[in-house]
């Protein structure tokens, strides 16, 4: 598989007095395709304890062309740099389009730790989790 790709809407509302999607907003669409990634597609594929908890400890995000809420969606490919016993980094490209030959406006990479709601802390990543994280994996390529 190695990337995996959605399609996120930014709203009118993400826009900022510049014109374009602000800052947190845009790290908003990072999160709806992680959920995307984490939550929908892990559940189909056998690792639903994504869903249970996982929480950010890095966020890096690179502007390399203004986003804007054009009332079209933006494709955002999301692809595993590295996994790790207790962590793995996602790196993300936002590209200004649904398509891959739009320009990719924003590359970002999340630190994600695993991590159990009811002990408080975070865990070690599970085999069928660690499966699932592999599929995506792209060597730290950009999608």
């Amino acid at each position: 598989m190695g990337v995996f790709v959605t399609e996120v809407r930014p709203r009118w509302s993400d826009m900022d007095s510049y014109g374009h999607v602000n800052h947190a907003n845009t790290v908003t669409l990072l999160e709806e395709a992680r959920v995307d990634l984490l939550f929908h597609e892990a559940a189909l594929r056998g690792a639903e304890d994504l869903a249970r908890g996982v929480v950010v400890a890095s966020l890096t995000v690179d502007y390399h062309a203004p986003l804007y809420a054009t009332g079209r969606a933006v494709r955002i490919a999301v692809s595993v740099r590295e996994i790790r016993a207790a962590y793995f980094i996602l790196d993300y490209a936002i590209h200004n389009g649904p398509s891959e030959i739009d320009q990719v406006a924003v590359t970002a990479r999340t630190t994600l730790a695993p991590f159990d709601l009811d002990a408080g802390k975070p865990r070690r990543i599970t085999d069928a989790e660690r499966d699932f994280l592999a599929a995506w994996h792209n060597g730290g390529g950009r999608g």
